[in-house]
Parts: C-alpha cells; structure tokens; sequence
C-alpha cells in the first residue's frame, strides 16, 4: 500500500518574548492510503499543532510534509490554498458554522469559493447532506440544530470537495459520548464508502478504538502504540 502523506523531521518553535517554546523537533510520520489512524497525548504536547502542519495550516520551522508525493511547503500560499481546497478535508472540535447561513449554503460555502456555480454547489451539497441523514434540516441554521446536528454539517462541508485526505481534531471533543460515538460510527462508515486516508487527532481512548493504529506524542517524540 503507498504512502499519501508523509512527514519528515518536523519541528515547530514559536518566538517568546525571552527565548522560544520548542513543540517538537524531529518529527517523521507516514499514513498509508486508505489508513485511519488516531494520534494521541496530553493536552499541550503538540498534537494540534501536528495536524495543521500536516494539513499545511502552519509552516513548519523545520522539516516538510508530502501529500501525494508532491512537497507542499515548496508551494506558495495561493498554491497551498488551492490544494488544501482540493486535496484536504477538516473537522474541528468547534463547528465553525457561519451563524448567518443555513445547514445547505455552508455545506455548500466551498464548492462556490472555488467556482462552481451556486446552482450546481447546491445541488452536490443536498446529496451530501443525505449521506450524512440531515436532508430534513436543509434550510435550518446552526442555532436551530443540535451539536451532533452541527457536527455532520462540517463533516459534510469536509468532504463536499472530495478530498483525498481527512484531518479531525477532537471531532467529539464538544459532544456527549452517545452523540460522539454516532460521529465516530458516521465518519468511520464514510472513510471507508469515499476511499479516504483519515488522522483523528484525540486525548480519548475510546476514539482512538475506532481507528487502525494509534500514535502517542510523548516528550516530543511520535511513537506508534503497540
């Protein structure tokens, strides 16, 4: 099985006004194409700032990231901006909905941006909504849905672009474990339906069980769990 991400020797250090805060250093990673995996540690070890370097939300201070063999920080940002788009999905403990929109126009929000016709991004945003079993709250906005409600909208505002690769931090961080395990058994059933190469970032062991392999980041250092 090959490789679509691929990490090496990452490091990341943020400036303080007396020295600088080392995150980590080192850092190598690989995720074989259709793996899910879990990277886990206590809070504050780095495990957020892993995943939006993966993901090229932040640059790394050392090292680079292969997605699909292709160096993604030899890129500029417009190009970055555009294989993010185009390449990867994100899910985050908090929603990030756009109060102001309904569940359908922010499902839909990114096909626009990169320019597709409202008309037709509609459309592909109403059969996603009915994989994720929400055709019924098209039109309501965020306050009018629940938590879990809202989780599935920004799962399917994540895989409106068909991307290849899925990035989730604390995806059930801000649901009861009920609520969170239909997330988990949603984005499980999904991944594997859409082919996808999915990182669950966790500080719980019960969502690490849904995965293939477990990473822990301890002192710095990314070590795969037995």
């Amino acid at each position: 099985m090959s490789n679509i991400l691929r990490a090496t020797n990452l490091g990341k250090v943020y400036p303080l006004p007396k020295g600088v805060l080392q995150v980590f250093q080192g850092l190598s990673f690989e995720l074989e194409a259709g793996d899910i995996v879990a990277i886990m540690g206590a809070s504050g070890v780095g495990k957020t700032t892993l995943l939006n370097l993966l993901g090229a939300l932040d640059r790394p201070s050392e090292g680079t990231v292969y997605l699909d063999n292709e160096d993604l920080f030899a890129r500029d940002e417009r190009e970055l901006a555009r294989i993010r788009n185009r390449k990867i999905g994100f899910i985050f403990q908090f929603f990030h909905l756009l109060p102001e929109f309904t569940a359908l126009e922010n499902v839909s929000l990114p096909l626009m941006i990169s320019g597709l016709p409202k008309e037709a991004a509609l459309a592909k945003g109403l059969d996603i909504l009915k994989e994720v079993f929400l055709e019924e709250k098209v039109y309501c906005r965020p306050s009018q849905l629940s938590g879990g409600e809202q989780q599935r909208i920004a799962i399917a505002r994540a895989l409106i672009n068909e991307p290849r690769l899925l990035l989730a931090d604390e995806p059930t961080g801000n649901l009861d474990w009920k609520t969170g395990e239909h997330i988990l058994n949603l984005l499980l059933d999904l991944h594997r339906k859409r082919g996808l190469s999915s990182i669950l970032v966790t500080h719980n062991d019960k969502v690490a069980q849904f995965c293939r392999k477990v990473y822990r980041i301890e002192r710095g250092e990314l070590k795969l769990s037995a």
